[in-house]
């Protein structure tokens, strides 16, 4: 029964299993050392690809009761350099380099968020300039001296005095 279930969970990583088998690594439990090497060495398949074998080897160990390897240190920062994600502008650089120790989820979810934070104040910063011009213009309006309409501008016949 044991060994049964560590086949299925050993099923669950294949990529990472067969890598680990031809490198002469344990599958399970892995070191984050050894994720990070599998990622580097993978890297070739691209992220859309690798993330789910790393997802699989996160659920392997979690399933097994073991710590994960895959969310920080060295695995993370091997995806990290897959990846790419530049961290969000308005970090200090202090915590630019502590966003590429996040995992690769926590990145993701990070930046997108920060870019559509980023477009919604540039929105708003925009409508607000164009609150104020449309402000400004309605006070110099009210300033303005107000125009003499044609009516005003010719006296009427009734008004008009006589020529002499």
């Amino acid at each position: 029964m044991l060994a049964a279930l560590a086949r299925a969970r050993l099923r669950a990583a294949p990529i990472f299993v067969r890598w680990c088998e031809l490198h002469g690594a344990e599958p399970c439990p892995a070191a984050p050392a050894t994720v990070a090497r599998f990622v580097t060495d993978c890297a070739s398949l691209g992220i859309e690809r690798l993330w789910p074998a790393v997802q699989d080897i996160s659920k392997l160990h979690s399933s097994a009761g073991l710590a994960d390897p895959t969310l920080a240190g060295p695995a993370a920062a091997a995806i990290a350099r897959i990846a790419r994600i530049e961290p969000p502008r308005s970090w200090p650089d202090d915590r630019k380099r502590r966003f590429w120790s996040l995992p690769y989820d926590l990145q993701t979810f990070i930046a997108t968020h920060e870019v559509r934070r980023d477009k919604a104040l540039r929105r708003a910063q925009n409508e607000a300039a164009a609150t104020l011009k449309r402000l400004e213009l309605l006070k110099q309006q009210s300033r303005a001296p107000p125009e003499r309409t044609r009516d005003e501008a010719q006296p009427d016949a009734t008004t008009r005095e006589p020529h002499q």
